[in-house]
C-alpha cells in the first residue's frame, strides 16, 4: 500500500510530466523542461525529490519564480506556486515578457475564480494565450517529512503557531484565516490519500473549529456532482483499503510538558539542539585542516532522509544506541576496505601493475566483484562520516548541558516518581545546563505537580537568581486554572521513568570515535504520551475518560450527526493531527506505539501531522510572547 509520501511524490511527478502518467518509455527518453516554484513550492518538493532525481525526470533547470530569469524559448516552463497576489502579479509580468513558448501552470492550492479570471485577462493582453498549455490545480499543500509524517508549513510557520491561535488580541478574521489555512491543506492530505475520513476533535477547542470547517468543506465536495475529488476510477483506488481513516484533531493545550521535554531518541534530540528543519541539519564540518590553521571551520548542510538506511533504523533509537550502531558500522566498513586492499596486494596490484593483474585469473572474479561493490562502499563511509559528525555534535550538546541528567529527572517528574534531589538544589547547580533548560524542567514540573505556593515562592526566586526568563510563567498560571476548571486529567501522565543500564561497553573501548565518560547510557522503558493515549482509546473506539468530550463528525452524512455510532468496529488506521504544532517526540512516541499493534492479519498504521514542527527553544519563546501580553495587560 503507497504511503502518503509515496502519493504525493507520484503527484509531483506526474505534474512535473505536464500532468500525464508516467510510462516507462517517457522515463527512458523524458521530455525537457523548466522548473519555476516559488518557496512553498520549494519546501514541498526538496524533502520528495533530490536534484538528481529532478534531472531524471528532465528538468534541466530549477528556479525561484520572484528571481531575475532570462528568456528561454523552445522549452516548456512548469510553474509550481501557490496562487497568491504576488505569484501571479510575477506570472503575469512573465507572460508580458515573453519569457517562454510553453506555460504549464500549477497551483499549490486552488486558484479563485476571480484570480483565474485576472490571470486570463494579463495573457489577453500580453498575446500569450495559445502559450499557456494547461492551469491545475494539485491539492499538494503540505510537507511531507516521512512516510508517516507531514506538516502545513514551513515558510512564515509563525501564522500558524500555538501562539498566533492562543493570542489575547487575535481579531476574528484573524482566526478564520489561520482555520480556513488549516483546513485548506487538511483537505489536500485527503484529497492525496483519496479518502474522507470520519473525524474526532475535543470540544470548544480550536480543533473543533477546524473539524467543523473541514467537515463542511469535505461534504461540499461529496456532493458536488461537477467536481468531486473523491470519485476515484477503478485504478485509483484510496490509500486505505476500503476502510475510512480515522482523523483525531487534537489541540496542543492537550499536552503541554512534552513539546519541552528533553528528550534522547536520535531524530528529536537533532530537532532539539541542531534545529532539524525540512529533513535537514547544519553541522560544523571539524576538518583537522581548519583547527590546525586556526580557521573558522565550515558548516555542513546533512540531508536525512529515507533514502539513508542507518537513519531509517535508528532515527527512533535512544542516543547511546546509535553511537554504538555508528562505531559498529565503522568497523564493519574497515573490514570490507581491508579485503580489497588484501585481495590487491596478493594479487600484486598495487595500483598500476597492470601486467600482473592480467596474469593471476582465478582472483579476478573476487576482485571484480570486490570493485563493483566499491560505489555502495563510498556511499556507506559518506553516511558513516555524515552520521559520526551529527551524532559528535549531539554528544557535546549533551555533555556541555547535561541533557542525560534533564532526560532522566523530567521522565521521573511525568511519571510521578520520587525524585533524588530538590529541584531548587539542581537549579542552583551551575554546571547543570543553560538557564533555558532549566527553565524547561521548572514548567514540566509545574505542570505535573500540584505545586504549594510557598514552593512556587520560593523556586521563582532560584529561578531569577539563575537568570531565567520567567516571561511564560503568567501565560502558564493562567493555562493551569483553566485546565483544572475542564474536564481533563491532570494526571495524564504515566511516564516511564528511565533505567540505566551499565556503561556502553562497546563505546569504552580504545579507538571509538565517542568519547561517552560521563553520560548515562539510559533505556527507556516503553510508555504513553497522552497523544497517544487518547489515540488508542479512539482507534479502539473504547468510550470513558477524557474521549467521551469527544465529537464525532462523518461528512459522508448529509446531515452532520455527532452522536458515535454504537458497536463500531475498531479503526485500522489514523491521522493525528495537532493544531498549535507538534514535535517528534510525539510522533516517535506514536510510531512505537502501533509497531506493537501490527499483528499478522492486521496492519495498523498511523500518520502523525501538524500545523507546524516546534523545538522546545521556539515553544518557550512563544509562551514567553503569551506571558507577556498577560504581564503587560
Amino acid at each position: 500500500m503507497l504511503s502518503l509520501k509515496d502519493r504525493q511524490i507520484n503527484a509531483i511527478k506526474q505534474m512535473l510530466n505536464m500532468n500525464q502518467p508516467q510510462t516507462k518509455a517517457l522515463a527512458a527518453e523524458p521530455v525537457w523542461k523548466l522548473l519555476i516554484y516559488d518557496r512553498v513550492g520549494q519546501d514541498i518538493i526538496s524533502p520528495l525529490v533530490s536534484i538528481r532525481e529532478l534531472r531524471e525526470l528532465g528538468v534541466t533547470l530549477h528556479i525561484q519564480l520572484h528571481s531575475d530569469r532570462d528568456s528561454i524559448p523552445d522549452v516548456p516552463a512548469i510553474y509550481f506556486c501557490a496562487p497568491t497576489e504576488e505569484n501571479l502579479g510575477r506570472i503575469a509580468q512573465d507572460f508580458q515578457n515573453g519569457l517562454y513558448d510553453v506555460y504549464h501552470l500549477n497551483f499549490i492550492s486552488p486558484i479563485s475564480r476571480q484570480r483565474l479570471e485576472d490571470l486570463a485577462a494579463a495573457a489577453l493582453q500580453a498575446g500569450c494565450v495559445a502559450n499557456i498549455h494547461k492551469v491545475f490545480d494539485q491539492y499538494v499543500n503540505f510537507i511531507t517529512l516521512e512516510d508517516d509524517m507531514f506538516v502545513l508549513k514551513h515558510q512564515n510557520s509563525d501564522s500558524l503557531s500555538y501562539y498566533a491561535i492562543n493570542r489575547a488580541n487575535t481579531q476574528d478574521f484573524e482566526m478564520e484565516g489561520i482555520m480556513d489555512s488549516i483546513v485548506d491543506s487538511l483537505f489536500s492530505v485527503f484529497v492525496t490519500l483519496g479518502n474522507v475520513p470520519i473525524i474526532r476533535c475535543p470540544k470548544n477547542t480550536a480543533a473543533e473549529m477546524v473539524a467543523r470547517k473541514l467537515e463542511k468543506k469535505l461534504r461540499e465536495n461529496l456532493w458536488d456532482a461537477r467536481n468531486n475529488l473523491f470519485h476515484m476510477d477503478a485504478t485509483q483506488t484510496g490509500t486505505f483499503s476500503f476502510q475510512r481513516p480515522l482523523l483525531i484533531l487534537m489541540d496542543r493545550n492537550v499536552d503541554m510538558a512534552t513539546p519541552l521535554h528533553h528528550t534522547w531518541t536520535y531524530q528529536a534530540l537533532a530537532h532539539d539542539v541542531l534545529e532539524l528543519s525540512l529533513n535537514r541539519v547544519i553541522v560544523e564540518d571539524d576538518n583537522e585542516k581548519a583547527a590546525s590553521t586556526g580557521a573558522k571551520s565550515k558548516m555542513k548542510a546533512c540531508d536525512l532522509d529515507s533514502r539513508d538506511k542507518f537513519w531509517s533504523t535508528h532515527k527512533g533509537s535512544p542516543f547511546p544506541t546509535v553511537a554504538e550502531a555508528i562505531q559498529e558500522e565503522l568497523e564493519q566498513y574497515r573490514s570490507s576496505e581491508d579485503e580489497i586492499k588484501k585481495l590487491k596486494s596478493t594479487m600484486g596490484v598495487d595500483g598500476e601493475s597492470d601486467v600482473a593483474f592480467s596474469m593471476v585469473n582465478d582472483n579476478t572474479a573476487k576482485l571484480t566483484s570486490a570493485v563493483n561493490s566499491l560505489p555502495q562502499l563510498m556511499e556507506k563511509k559518506r553516511l558513516i562520516d555524515m552520521h559520526t559528525k551529527i551524532a559528535t555534535a549531539i554528544l557535546n550538546f549533551i555533555k556541555a548541558r547535561r541533557l542525560d541528567s534533564y532526560f532522566e529527572f523530567e521522565e521521573k517528574i511525568m511519571s510521578k516518581q520520587a525524585l533524588d534531589r530538590a529541584l531548587s538544589d539542581l537549579m542552583k547547580d551551575p554546571e547543570f545546563g543553560t538557564p533555558e533548560d532549566k527553565m524547561r524542567l521548572f514548567i514540566i514540573y509545574y505542570i505535573c505537580t500540584n505545586m504549594p505556593e510557598a514552593e512556587y515562592q520560593k523556586m521563582e526566586q532560584v529561578l531569577k537568581e539563575c537568570g531565567c526568563d520567567l516571561a511564560p510563567i503568567p501565560y502558564l498560571q493562567r493555562w493551569k486554572s483553566i485546565m483544572k476548571s475542564s474536564v481533563t486529567n491532570p494526571n495524564q501522565y504515566e511516564g516511564s521513568g528511565t533505567k540505566t543500564v551499565s556503561m556502553f561497553s562497546k563505546l569504552v573501548t580504545q579507538g571509538s570515535s565517542f568519547v561517552m565518560e560521563g553520560v548515562k547510557n539510559l533505556v527507556v522503558k516503553r510508555h504513553n504520551l497522552p497523544v497517544t493515549k487518547i489515540t488508542e482509546q479512539l482507534m479502539e473506539c473504547r468510550a470513558g475518560g477524557e474521549v467521551d468530550d469527544y465529537l464525532y463528525l462523518d461528512p459522508k452524512l448529509l446531515k452532520g450527526g455527532d452522536i458515535v455510532p454504537k458497536n463500531r468496529a475498531p479503526f485500522q488506521d489514523a491521522i493525528v493531527f495537532m493544531v498549535g504544532g507538534g514535535n517528534y517526540i510525539e510522533y516517535q512516541n506514536l510510531v512505537d506505539f502501533i509497531k506493537t499493534k501490527q499483528t499478522a492479519n492486521s496492519n495498523r498504521r498511523i500518520i502523525y501531522g501538524a500545523s507546524t514542527l516546534t523545538n522546545a527553544k521556539q515553544f518557550l519563546k512563544q509562551l514567553a510572547l503569551l506571558g507577556q501580553e498577560i504581564g503587560g495587560a
